[in-house]
């Protein structure tokens, strides 16, 4: 086999790995409801079959981007897979709500490992246009996995029955466990094995504790004592884990790397833009299902504009970034967005399906814009022994942008609702203003996106 095609052969490893991380993600979304009447659970407490998922997922994300600077990718790979396929197996035989969450969680710890290294193991491998449009493609991949599962997820649990929607993951977990143990590299520069795990208990509580005030602050109340006394374990353990890593000479989180402004403000603009994009990702189903009435199946297809454009764009403009460079790509796709974005705001109960595919697409082209060349300024930016914590930043950025994204939407979504409602508007009103108030924050989310971005990669200026 030629050198080229190991390369390709790796890649493909890794973006099936990522793949099946965010389908199973997105495809349990659909199943909460029939999860619920099964398990006889309210729908407060099945949320947190995906909450405890994506908790775990981006708790673990910057360990095992440290682990993955130590271990050789082809085990810690395998690792992830074999642990995937162990947690959606457990899901899918689940009979008791505790023990499908316990098995979501051990999901999530199969799926950090992999999201973690994706983008090191892609950048290690490929050079200059390749890796541009290697990073592409596995955008490309990850944003079908993570949009198609509706569409997915609805033909299986109508065919099947909610179990089945953690089925097609496992032979295809096995399959990857078995290639990457075969395919990725399998050395690594001998060095001592130290790691802070003090540290990582201290930004394991931090995080936690802010990921769940997030999740469940619409709930609870933003002032209730459970969110004050969850924001002071957030600050205190945060502190401890900031003195802790500038203390030791070997940290879980180097920050001195945020000292270069492309990857610092480009992680910025790449949470940003998950946040924007989450504005539509979760308010637009609702829409679809609550308000127009339509089935779970035809609502997952109306979202496919979205994959079919950003699969088409996200390759091209991750090899033009290899090439030419980030900078244009990752202005033009924030402002392309926000186009959908303000689309949306014009949406009715008698709005017509092509406006509905027309605005997705457009959607899935700014991400495509700004995704794979956004990537690959990140990843190249640090050196290569950093690539690891690189990847696993980048990966920690892009989930806070996911959680953040879903709880800022649900909590502006839910006080503008019962604002209209309890001013006498009737419920449909209400649901539609609300609508287009919450997407005019996704608006303000891209923007911030376009002002980071351009901070990211704006030009050095050169001293005559």
């Amino acid at each position: 086999m030629t050198s080229h095609k190991i390369q390709w052969t790796m890649f493909v490893i890794t973006a099936i790995g990522n793949f099946i991380a965010m389908l199973d993600s997105t495809t349990v979304n659909l199943a909460l409801y029939p999860m619920s009447v099964d398990l006889n659970v309210s729908m407060s407490q099945i949320q947190w079959v995906m909450i405890a998922y994506m908790l775990v997922l981006t708790v673990f994300l910057p360990f095992f981007g440290k682990l993955g600077d130590i271990f050789p990718k082809n085990k810690l790979y395998t690792l992830g897979f074999l642990v995937f396929a162990a947690g959606a197996f457990f899901s899918m035989i689940s009979q008791t709500f505790i023990l499908l969450i316990a098995s979501r969680c051990l999901e999530a710890l199969g799926a950090s490992v992999m999201l973690s290294n994706a983008q090191a193991i892609i950048a290690s491998i490929f050079k200059n246009e390749r890796r541009g449009k290697a990073l592409g493609l596995n955008g490309c991949i990850v944003a079908i996995g993570g949009m198609s599962g509706p569409a997915i997820g609805g033909l299986l649990i109508n065919t099947f029955g909610w179990h089945s929607v953690f089925f097609p993951c496992i032979p295809v977990a096995l399959i990857g466990a078995f290639y990457a143990y075969k395919m990725l590299p399998n050395y690594v520069k001998k060095k001592q094995f130290k790691f802070d795990y003090r540290g990582f208990i201290y930004f394991t509580i931090s995080l936690f504790a802010l990921l769940l005030a997030i999740s469940e602050g619409y709930k609870w109340g933003w002032t209730s004592f459970k969110i004050i006394t969850l924001g002071i374990i957030t600050l205190i353990f945060g502190a401890l884990f900031y003195i802790r890593d500038h203390k030791i000479n070997y940290p879980l989180i180097n920050f001195s790397i945020f000292h270069i402004r492309q990857f610092t403000f480009g992680n910025l603009a790449v949470m940003m833009s998950y946040m924007a994009m989450y504005t539509n990702s979760i308010l637009l189903p609702f829409y679809l299902q609550e308000l127009l009435k339509f089935n779970a199946l035809l609502s997952g297809l109306l979202i496919l504009p979205y994959s079919v454009t950003l699969s088409v764009t996200a390759p091209i403009c991750g090899r033009l970034s290899g090439k030419y460079g980030s900078r244009y790509l990752t202005l033009a796709g924030p402002a392309v967005y926000i186009i959908a974005l303000l689309i949306f705001t014009t949406f009715d109960k008698s709005t017509p399906i092509w406006e509905m595919i027309v605005a997705s697409g457009i959607m899935g082209i700014g991400n495509g814009l700004f995704q794979s060349p956004s990537n690959n300024a990140i990843m190249t930016s640090v050196s290569k022994e950093e690539l690891g914590i690189a990847s696993g930043i980048l990966a920690l950025s892009r989930n806070m942008g996911n959680i953040l994204g879903v709880a800022v939407t649900i909590t502006l979504f839910e006080t503008f609702r019962e604002l209209f409602l309890h001013h006498g508007q009737i419920y449909d009103i209400a649901f539609l203003n609300s609508f287009h108030t919450t997407m005019c924050f996704g608006i303000f989310f891209g923007g911030a996106c376009l002002a980071f971005a351009f901070i990211a990669y704006k030009p050095v200026k050169t001293k005559s």
